[in-house]
């Protein structure tokens, strides 16, 4: 039952930091004017934050433990941060897109769209990718599939990261 205790603390805590990492971050985007057309590296450094707070809470939970992890444990640390995390992202998405920057999405959706007629798309085929993006555009929907794209992706993690790290208790015979 301890163990049970210490993992929900640890999803917790590894998962604010995470969330609180990742609203600090697209606020940085925000205010440097980069958060309509990110450079690349905005990806790789979202990913590094992502991977490594998963992974650390990974690592705290098998020190906490003896140094015993099992790939579910590991799996289920993982997944329950990158979850926390989710949430609070959507929280800032929700308050970002409603009164930090309302038009955000209509932004989006030009910035879309020139891509689309850049690529050759006839007008019609932008108002159907237009109504096609809409129907996904409301908040609830965003913030399922911001939690659950979240949650599959810390699944990912976790497994690769819980697999490196697992160590059983027969390991040791």
């Amino acid at each position: 039952m301890e163990n049970q205790v210490n993992s929900k603390n640890l999803m917790v805590n590894n998962g604010v930091t995470l969330g609180i990492a990742s609203v600090l971050f697209a606020l940085v985007m925000f205010a440097t004017g980069n958060h309509l057309t990110p450079h690349w590296s905005a990806s790789i450094i979202n990913a590094i934050l992502f991977i490594g707070i998963i992974a650390y809470g990974i690592k705290q939970y098998k020190t906490a433990n003896n140094n015993f992890l099992s790939w579910g444990q590991g799996v289920k640390i993982g997944v329950g941060v990158a979850i926390v995390g989710g949430l609070i992202m959507v929280i800032y998405n929700y308050l970002f897109m409603n009164f930090i920057e309302p038009d955000f999405m209509n932004q989006m959706m030009e910035i879309q769209n020139k891509a689309f007629l850049d690529q050759g798309l006839t007008e019609e085929q932008v108002e159907a990718a237009n109504a096609m993006t809409s129907t996904f555009s409301s908040p609830g929907i965003m913030a399922a599939i911001g939690i659950i794209s979240y949650a599959i992706g810390g699944f990912i993690v976790a497994a690769i990261t819980a697999a490196i790290m697992k160590k059983s208790e027969e390991e040791n015979y």
